[in-house]
This record gives C-alpha cells, sequence and structure tokens, in this order.
C-alpha cells in the first residue's frame, strides 16, 4: 500500500504545507487566503515546519494578518540543528537566523517567540505532549503531525497512552474543515483509527494496518466528523466592533493599547498626566530581571515568561545602550534569599536564565568572594518612559493626555450594542468604546468601585505602594568612586544601575526603591534617600560606604511614585465581571515588576480578546484572571 498523497517537484521542507493546503495548487488558492489570522498546530519537531510556513506566509501576498504557530514536543531542537536548516534550505537561512537570535533559556514549559514586528508568532510548549494537547484551548486551522513522534509517544509504556488516544487529544483542537498532514518515516494511524476520530483521509481504501512512510512521503486528513463536535475550546465570537478606550498611559496601558492596535483595533488611551511617564512609569530607570525561588513556583514562571515579552518588545522599539541594554543582572543574594531550585528541578537549559554568579563576575561588582550570588543572563535595564513612548505611538493608538476621568458609565438600552462611556466632571463624554481596559493608577480606582452597589467590597483589591528612589550624575563622582562602580546593575536588596541617562539627560547612578504600603501620596522625602543610602550598604558594601558622601543636597536627586499591587503578588487580567459588566476588563498590579509583566499582560489581554492562542500556559494563565478576585 503506499501513502495516499505525495506531492512532486515541491521542496521537501513545504511537502506538509501543500497537504494541509497552505501552498498554492492548480486552480486552487491557499486555505488561509484573506482570513484575519491563522493557526497552525505542530506535533513534533518544530523547527523546520516553523520556518517553512513563515517562509510561505512571506510569500503570499494574500496572506492573514496573523500567523500563529503552535509547537508541542519533548524538547527543543539545538541551536546547531537550526543553523544545519539554514544549509541545507538557502530559502531558509535569513529566518533561521532570527530564530536562532531568540533561541534561548528554552526550558520546560510555555515559551512565546514574536516575529515580524508581532504578526508572526510561534508559541513552544516543551514538555509532555500528551499534557500539553489537553491543556490547549484553541482550535488549529492547520496541523502538522510528525510520525515519528507519534510512534515515540504511542510506544513508550511508560507514557500510558496509546496511538488512538494521541489522534483523539489533537482532534480535540481541529474545528471542521481542519486540514492535517502527517509527515516522516514512523507509523501512522489506522483508517479506522482516522474514522473513529472524525477525520477523513484523501483515500478512503486505505486498509486498516500500519504502514511505513518513506523520506517526503505525506498522509493527508481533514477532519470532518459525521457528528456535531462538543467543544470546551475558547470560541467567543469575534469582537463586532475593535474600539477600545484605555484607562491609564503608563507601561500597563500603553502596553495594551500596542496589542491592540497591532491586531487592528483602534484604541483611544486617556490620561490625566502631561505626558508619558507622568505616574509610575516615570522611573527614570528599571530592572527586567527572572524571579528565583526554591520550587519554581507560579511567580517565577510567569515572571520568566513576561521578561522574554518585554524584552523582545524592547528589542523592537528602543535604541540600544540609550534606551535599554541586556546587560545581564547579578543578584547579591543577600541574608540567603531567592535561592535557586536544585538539582534536576533546574535543568542546564535554565541555567541560561539565572545561574550561580561566577567569581570573576561576583569581584566585578566588588563584593566579597564569599558573597552569594545569582547571575541573570536574560536581563536588561530599561528606561521606562522611552518604552511608553514607543507603545503609544503605535498606528491605530490616540492619546488623550491631560484628561481626568469622573466616572464610567454604559450607554442606555437604546443604544446597540452598549457602549462603555469615559466622562469628565462636567458630564462630557471624552472617550466611549464598546471595550474599557483598566490600567491606570491607584487614584483612580474609584472608577471601577463606583460601579458597584454602596457598602459592596472593591471587585479588585489594588493596594498602593510607594517607592522612591535616588539617583545622581556619574560626573560629580570621584574618580576612585566611579572606578568602584559595576559594569552590570545589581539587585536584591533594591537596585543599583549606573551608565544610564538620567531625566536631565547626563550619565547617572541610581538606587532604589523604597517600599510603603497604604501610602496614596508619592511626595520626594530626605529620610527616603536616608533609606536608599543604607540599601546600598546593604546591597554593595564597599561601594555603599564610598558614596556615603552622594546623598545629600545638592548631589542627590529624587523621584517617587505610587504603584499597584494585590494581594497574591501578581497581575490582574481580563474582565473583571463579565456578567455584570461586560466589555470592562483590566490589566494592572504590576507592583514592582511593571517592566517584567506589563508587556506580556497586554498579550495576554489582546490574545483572550481576539481568541489567540495565549502567550502563556493556561495553567499560569488562572492565576493571572482577574475574575479571581469576584467570588473572594
Amino acid at each position: 500500500m503506499t501513502l495516499p498523497f505525495s506531492a512532486t517537484g515541491i521542496p521537501l521542507a513545504f511537502e506538509p504545507l501543500h497537504a494541509c493546503g497552505l501552498l498554492p495548487t492548480s486552480g486552487n488558492r491557499p486555505a488561509w487566503h484573506k482570513q484575519r489570522q491563522w493557526h497552525v498546530l505542530r506535533l513534533g519537531s518544530a523547527a523546520l515546519s516553523f520556518l517553512a510556513t513563515w517562509h510561505a506566509w512571506q510569500q503570499d501576498p494574500q496572506r492573514p494578518d496573523r500567523l500563529f504557530f503552535t509547537a508541542v514536543a519533548d524538547r527543543p531542537c539545538a541551536v546547531e540543528e537550526l543553523l544545519a536548516l539554514a544549509q541545507r534550505h538557502p530559502e531558509l537561512a535569513p529566518l533561521s537566523q532570527a530564530l536562532v537570535y531568540v533561541w534561548q533559556g528554552l526550558m520546560p514549559g510555555t515559551h512565546r517567540l514574536v516575529f515580524e514586528g508581532g504578526q508572526v508568532h510561534l508559541t513552544l510548549h516543551l514538555g509532555s505532549p500528551e499534557k500539553t494537547l489537553r491543556e490547549l484551548d484553541v482550535a488549529a486551522d492547520s496541523v502538522l503531525l510528525d510520525s515519528t513522534q507519534v510512534r515515540a509517544v504511542t510506544d513508550d509504556p511508560t507514557q500510558g497512552t496509546s496511538r488512538l488516544q494521541l489522534l483523539q487529544a489533537v482532534s480535540r483542537l481541529c474545528r471542521t474543515g481542519t486540514r492535517l498532514a502527517m509527515d516522516g518515516a514512523g507509523t501512522v494511524p489506522t483508517a479506522e483509527e482516522w474514522q473513529q476520530c472524525g477525520f477523513q483521509t484523501q483515500n478512503e481504501d486505505t486498509q486498516a494496518a500500519p504502514v511505513s512512510a518513506g523520506v517526503g512521503a505525506c498522509l493527508s486528513a481533514r477532519f470532518a466528523p459525521p457528528w456535531a463536535p462538543r467543544s470546551r475550546l475558547r470560541q467567543a465570537p469575534p469582537p463586532a466592533s475593535r474600539q477600545a478606550l484605555v484607562v491609564g498611559a503608563g507601561l500597563s496601558g500603553s502596553a495594551v493599547a500596542r496589542s491592540l492596535a497591532l491586531r487592528g483595533w483602534a484604541v483611544t488611551v486617556i490620561d490625566q498626566g502631561s505626558g508619558p511617564g507622568s505616574g509610575a512609569s516615570g522611573l527614570p530607570a528599571g530592572l527586567t530581571a527572572p524571579h528565583v525561588s526554591p520550587d519554581d513556583n507560579v511567580l517565577s514562571r510567569i515572571t520568566r515568561a513576561g521578561v522574554r515579552a518585554t524584552l523582545q518588545r524592547a528589542d523592537q522599539l528602543l535604541k540600544g545602550g540609550t534606551d535599554w541594554c541586556p546587560t545581564g543582572v547579578l543578584e547579591h543574594r543577600v541574608e540567603g534569599k531567592r535561592s535557586l531550585p536544585a538539582g534536576p528541578a533546574w535543568p542546564e537549559v535554565a541555567h541560561t536564565w539565572s545561574t550561580q554568579a561566577s567569581p570573576a563576575q561576583i569581584g566585578q561588582a566588588g563584593l566579597a568572594c564569599e558573597a552569594f550570588a545569582l547571575w541573570h543572563g536574560l536581563a536588561a535595564w530599561i528606561r521606562p518612559q522611552a518604552l511608553v513612548a514607543a507603545q503609544l505611538n503605535t498606528p491605530g493608538v490616540q492619546t488623550l493626555w491631560g484628561q481626568r476621568i469622573a466616572r464610567l458609565q454604559r450607554t442606555g438600552a437604546g443604544h446597540t450594542p452598549p457602549q462603555w462611556q469615559a466622562c469628565d466632571e462636567a458630564g462630557q463624554t471624552l472617550a466611549q468604546a464598546d471595550w474599557v481596559v483598566f490600567s491606570a493608577g491607584f487614584d483612580t480606582l474609584h472608577l471601577i468601585n463606583s460601579l458597584a452597589p454602596e457598602g459592596e467590597r472593591p471587585s479588585i483589591p489594588l493596594n498602593p505602594l510607594r517607592g522612591q528612589i535616588s539617583y545622581g550624575d556619574m560626573a560629580q563622582l570621584p574618580g576612585d568612586v566611579r572606578a568602584q562602580l559595576p559594569p552590570f546593575p545589581v539587585n536584591g536588596h533594591g537596585s543599583f544601575i549606573s551608565g544610564v541617562p538620567t531625566p536631565e539627560g547626563h550619565d547617572g547612578w541610581f538606587i532604589g526603591s523604597t517600599f510603603e504600603r497604604n501610602c496614596t501620596q508619592a511626595p520626594l522625602r530626605d529620610e527616603d534617600h536616608a533609606s536608599n543610602q543604607q540599601r546600598l550598604a546593604t546591597l554593595l558594601p564597599t561601594l555603599g560606604a564610598a558614596m556615603a558622601e552622594q546623598f545629600s543636597a545638592p548631589q542627590v536627586h529624587g523621584w517617587a511614585g505610587l504603584r499597584c499591587t494585590l494581594p497574591d503578588r501578581l497581575p490582574a487580567v481580563g474582565p473583571i465581571d463579565e456578567q455584570r459588566w461586560p466589555g470592562l476588563w483590566i490589566s494592572a498590579g504590576m507592583g514592582a515588576r511593571g517592566i517584567s509583566l506589563a508587556v506580556l499582560c497586554g498579550e495576554l489581554t489582546a490574545a483572550l480578546l481576539e481568541n489567540e492562542p495565549l502567550p502563556l500556559a493556561p495553567s499560569l494563565l488562572k492565576h493571572l484572571l482577574a475574575e479571581r478576585f469576584k467570588n473572594r
């Protein structure tokens, strides 16, 4: 018996795409033509399939606006394999180089890699394929199966998964009409197994016995079950109107605005400040770095995803060396806090993210050789104000500065569909839209709380956290002190950064910040400069002693702002209460991790609104959903 589909004259890398209808054939246009988005699911080794799909997307003038490629595999391929692919397939070489650039830190879990300015998304789910397939909740438009991967999983008695069960798991992620292609040289399902799972193969006379595919051969099938599929996948209808009002133009609001605008939304951002960075996002300099914990807890895993998203966004939008720099960060484990997971729980690839600092790195920081420190390789300093301004500069985003919203209200029943309105003190409408995303500071929380009946507890228990940093001009430091400055940022008891432009435009040093809970104002305080001096003395004792005289006027300057936190130290994303206030969403509560989490939360907001594959494992997303507070 021969396989029912075998294309000729097509490079081997593109054979599965041809079988899935993503390449033109005589008289037929590709299935994805003029679609808003297209989702490809790949089970097995993904690098070549993704590169071929990306290349086909580039070459097609009627391609979908956004391409999502979800890869499910037990492990990623090595960088050397990516480089070899570029040599074997010269047409894919530029794309392979772009993939190599971000192909790092791929430990077990979910990783989102973004290309083409946000139009092409590769989501890697590394780990048990069976577990991942059960967790995914978005249907695929095309499915690519590696039959060798199918055989490896189902022939392993420790997995406890049959070939039929694996195919059933794949069929759960299909919609009627989804095309599937199976390549490789492994064992393919029988005709009976295809039919039990709702697939129709090109050759319905296929015998029931398994067959072995030759190199380059490809089996094509279509999901067309004779029954009505019952799905628990996310299947909300697409938004009738892609117009959104974002309250707040800081890190969170600007990230949401850019993520929505990249998807074709018209976004109006309202802020009571006079320009980017008027609130907490006016922090002169800050860090994006992983959070570590002995058990690699939820916060650690979410923060890594956020750091990756932020680094990619900064690389797209900011000027290196001036607005940001991926220097890495040394974490001084003051009092032994925040240790890494032990043994196999922290595999070799995880050390790309965080590892024990080397003696040389400890020495460069000016710490004693016996100091405990970690090195975070995937970390950077960023000027938040520059990131905010760049995100607000996205086409499709309009920002209204100097506007204070007195209340949010829904239009009456006569308006179809009802819209949200932002009104000023005089009752005049500043802006209106079907969707509102609250991303503002603590002083505007009353806009949400006022919607609830009097006496009811706040829907989102945001708390204010005041922080003050101290900074100064590096040129004013004595030469021997400048020589002691670490060549990279150091955190662990506050953060110390040097060589970053100050608000006045000079290369500066920065230390902070203080943490003052339940404070609703953010004045500058001399005593906080003293607190930051002590903070530096604890973080970097030798440097702290040398810089002691720099913490008094006129050398020292300060900045203070209010951040919002939530009781579980995680942000709130998504609808606040869909039944009571449809269309009212939030992306806020980042606390001291706004630089690391805002971009990820903006992408999560857009992915949920657009029914896209998520940039985060669903098991982690549930810890961020705003409705977790609804019944507390």
